[in-house]
């Protein structure tokens, strides 16, 4: 008869399950246990009570713009309103694309709160993750970051914390200097996460024209990626029309090559020749959102023509989350 082994005893956790941090799978579970993240509170955090959203920006204002900056903007911050007001010592909360060391929020030595965007989260409703995520930032020591975690069941959402009356405007940044107001005094890992999100950022302007329209500048081409908030067969229906009529394109050169979903909206994706400037786009953008618009009061059935442009477009669609 083969014996029995002895069970390994696992140091007893010292962190509630609430502030065990969202680490990689393959690392050690910090609650102490011994096992890997995945095996051990990574797969309590994959099965969380929280059930995928779809559109966890819905409600708030400028919800394509936050779609935009979570998913299309290397640098960019959006100052940020709270509900109930500002805790005492809390002069500002910001949001930002991405922060040092890819912290999920920071508290400034200022008291000031910097709230990341790109992080990866624990659970299906990024709204309530950053809701989280703001909550610990407010009350953390200044100088602090604030690290993740899974996200307790039943907490707020982002919708219940923000002044919904507030305008959502983001401002677009060339770099990332926006991290430390006083770069002579930033700790080395801060100067070095700097440098290496500066060489990494592409050039990206926010258009004026139209809401939610990004240029960005690559090696090879430009191109324009602009966030629309009307419901998806509606608007590849109209973006259909306009193609079949030779009316998708934002002038010479230019060509409408696709779309793709992020956060439940779908977002169009114009090819640009490099010498196309931001600038440039501006007028033509205009008169495109005047096209579009002519094009989704269209209720007549899609003609043959207008079926294949549609189809050609849909083939060429991913999604992003």
């Amino acid at each position: 008869m083969a014996k029995k082994r002895p069970q390994t005893k696992a140091k007893r956790p010292q962190l509630t399950d609430e502030e065990i941090p969202v680490v990689g799978a393959r690392e050690p579970c910090p609650c102490g246990s011994g096992r890997r993240y995945k095996a051990c509170h990574g797969r309590a955090a994959a099965h969380a009570a929280t059930e995928l959203v779809q559109r966890p920006f819905e409600g708030l204002p400028g919800e394509c713009d936050w779609v935009a900056l979570r998913e299309l903007v290397p640098a960019a911050t959006a100052g940020l309103t709270l509900k109930d007001g500002l805790p005492e010592g809390v002069p500002s909360v910001t949001l930002a694309t991405v922060l040092p060391m890819a912290w999920p929020a920071l508290r400034r030595d200022d008291g000031s709160v910097l709230l990341g965007l790109q992080n990866d989260t624990a659970s299906g409703d990024l709204s309530r993750d950053l809701a989280d995520t703001l909550l610990r930032a407010l009350e953390a020591e200044p100088g602090t970051p604030v690290q993740g975690r899974r996200t307790p069941v039943g907490g707020p959402r982002l919708q219940d914390l923000l002044d919904t009356e507030v305008p959502f405007e983001p401002v677009v940044h060339e770099g990332f200097e926006f991290w430390v107001p006083d770069a002579k005094n930033a700790t080395p890992e801060v100067t070095a996460s700097l440098e290496r999100a500066n060489a990494a950022a592409i050039p990206t302007v926010r258009l004026q024209s139209v809401e939610a329209a990004y240029w960005c500048r690559t090696p090879e081409k430009n191109h324009l990626r602009w966030v629309m908030p009307h419901p998806e067969e509606r608007l590849l229906d109209a973006l259909a029309r306009l193609h079949a009529a030779g009316r998708s394109n934002l002038g010479e050169n230019t060509r409408l090559v696709g779309s793709f979903r992020a956060h439940g909206l779908t977002v169009p994706v114009w090819d640009l020749p490099s010498e196309l400037g931001a600038q440039d786009v501006e007028k033509p953008a205009a008169e495109f959102a005047e096209r579009l618009a002519e094009a989704l009061a269209v209720e007549a059935p899609l003609t043959a023509d207008e079926r294949r442009a549609r189809s050609g477009l849909t083939n060429r669609q991913v999604t992003l989350s």
